[in-house]
């Protein structure tokens, strides 16, 4: 098989898949990109990760990039757990249940719906946030700091916010709805409401999503915590902190308190931003089902200008290549690449610029 996708390569060309060609794709449309090999480690490997693919079959044969399904925002609930019921969006009294009540209302029951074909077609698997209206809705381990138990503890992303004491309710969606997720919000959301939600920006230099839905497809239960416990050693090799629990920031000023004395806040919050990477601070959570099972594992990756960064097929050999280029460095590694949002950065070195 090998054989024959080398000589249709020589023939027809690269491979949707060939590493070089989506090197080329990403460099041609902007996007920070570097051509550092995935694995750093000893071939053989010294540390112990060797027998990771023994513990699962991957897809090794099919494209991966534009495996992403286009989104405007991703929501993350709180939850406490590491995995969940098998659609999470339809468990009876769960938030991710009414908050996608909310949305199917709202956007007439289209979860997929696109604001229009990009004014300029990029390469597959690049996603602009403002080319559609979709919400995706996830599940997340960290825990909520409300003190109701009833209040759920969000975070939404790519706008790099938590949104605490939301109601698990049908009313409480509705409130999220209309103070965050409406499209027509920008990252702050709605700049007068009366609602009790309170809002902070995420006190990190980037956000790890790994998915761990075993009830979905137990390879990603496999690999989140493996991949869990990898980035953990080479992030803090490199002096960086790194939290696996979202930091409680009920005693800290919320964006509405802090930023009211600003007046341009928007201008504010973006300055806010800009000072998070310089905190070399990760936070890495486990979450629900995003897709791609068959490439797992599966992580994702947000940097506070809003960019997100999907890798497939990662395993413990990747992960200091993944915590040099990406996490620190900001470039995007293409052989692992199965798509990101706001990647398109002209003129920046990496995604964290400005």
């Amino acid at each position: 098989m090998a054989a024959l996708r080398k000589i249709k390569a020589f023939i027809t060309g690269p491979l949707p898949g060939d590493s070089k060609k989506v090197y080329d794709d990403l460099k041609a449309a902007d996007v920070p990109v570097t051509e550092a090999d995935c694995r750093s480690c000893a071939d053989p490997c010294d540390q112990d990760h060797d027998d990771y693919a023994s513990k699962m079959t991957v897809d090794m044969e099919s494209d991966m990039r534009g495996s992403v399904k286009p989104y405007r925002r991703q929501v993350i609930i709180s939850t406490g757990k590491t995995d969940w019921d098998n659609e999470v969006t339809e468990a009876d009294g769960t938030l991710a249940a009414f908050l996608r009540g909310a949305n199917d209302k709202r956007r007439g029951g289209q979860l997929d719906d696109r604001g229009g074909e990009p004014r300029n077609p990029l390469p597959a698997g690049l996603l602009e946030q403002n080319d559609t209206r979709r919400l995706s809705i996830l599940n997340g381990s960290h825990e909520t700091f409300s003190e109701d138990p009833a209040q759920e503890t969000v975070i939404i992303l790519p706008d790099f916010k938590v949104i605490a004491d939301v109601p698990r309710s049908s009313a409480g969606a509705e409130m999220l709805w209309t103070a965050a997720l409406d499209p027509s919000h920008g990252r702050l959301g709605a700049q007068s409401r009366p609602d009790s939600l309170r809002s902070w920006i995420l006190p990190y230099s980037c956000v790890i999503l790994l998915c761990s839905h075993k009830r979905r497809d137990k390879r990603c239960a496999i690999a989140a915590p493996i991949l869990e416990k990898t980035f953990i050693q080479y992030l803090e090799s490199e002096d960086w902190e790194v939290h696996t629990r979202l930091e409680d920031l009920s005693e800290s000023p919320s964006l509405e308190s802090s930023l009211s004395i600003y007046p341009d806040p928007e201008i504010a919050f973006e300055a806010e931003l800009k000072g998070l990477r310089d905190e070399r601070k990760v936070l890495i959570l486990r979450n629900s089902h995003i897709g791609g099972h068959k490439f797992a594992g599966n992580v994702i990756i947000y940097t506070p200008r809003g960019a997100s960064v999907w890798y497939g097929r990662v395993t413990p050999h990747d992960v200091q290549s993944i915590v040099k280029n990406t996490i620190i460095a900001g470039q995007v590694l293409p052989p692992i690449l199965r798509g990101g949002l706001n990647l398109v950065r002209p003129g920046c070195k990496t995604l964290y610029d400005w």
